[in-house]
């Protein structure tokens, strides 16, 4: 399994799944429409197997731990950064407020000193933001690594001889699909691992290079 195919598939639904959320929240409910008619699917290709990578995340036990997970870490990500700007927009207020009484010199050092602050501030935003992404990457080649040896085991259970990917079909026999095994699989290896958010202001610094 190429594992960059496999961090960008689940990074992919992640996303979808975050978007499906807002939308969900921000669109008021309709009258349900008459569901499609089922699909007679023809007779299941022998040895042809589907499975959908991202399904098998989201429908596993560990993959809604690793997405709540993430979901807390970006709340604590928010509550520090939202600290920060609050107490940036105070002083601005406040500094608006005063401008009319403060000689030029006192206005230009405040107002320099505050543009420090939103400065530093961006700096954090954008990096706080590449360790959420480095968290969840990681996360989910963990997730990977251990689903990797099941998907192997349900291929040669269900005697496949090739193994198609689910989400690039538009239709298939569920009977093909091998995306419940292994989710049973991985629900009986593990339903959760230990990790926090990156923190990549505290990675070493690369040795200088020797002449």
């Amino acid at each position: 399994m190429n594992f960059k195919t496999f961090v960008a598939a689940g990074c992919a639904a992640t996303a979808l799944m975050a978007i499906a959320g807002q939308a969900a929240a921000q669109t008021p409910p309709v009258a349900q429409t008459n569901a499609p008619p089922p699909v007679n699917h023809g007779a299941a290709v022998p040895g042809v197997c589907i499975m959908s990578i991202p399904g098998a995340i989201a429908g596993s036990t560990v993959g809604k731990y690793v997405d709540t997970r993430m979901q807390q870490i970006i709340q604590q990500v928010n509550g520090e950064l939202n600290g920060e700007r609050t107490a940036i927009e105070n002083e601005s207020k406040q500094l608006d407020s005063q401008r009319a009484t403060l000689d030029r010199t006192t206005l230009e050092q405040r107002t320099a000193a505050l543009q420090v602050r939103v400065n530093a501030l961006t700096r954090k935003v954008q990096q706080r933001e590449r360790e959420v992404q480095a968290t969840e990457q990681k996360a989910l080649a963990r997730v990977g690594q251990e689903m990797e040896p099941l998907i192997r085991q349900v291929y040669e259970q269900r005697q496949c001889s090739v193994l198609l990917n689910r989400d690039a079909i538009v239709l298939g026999n569920p009977a093909m699909d091998i995306t419940p095994g292994v989710i049973t699989a991985l629900n009986a290896k593990i339903t959760q691992f230990t990790f926090d958010r990156e923190r990549l202001d505290q990675q070493p610094a690369a040795p200088a290079a020797t002449r």
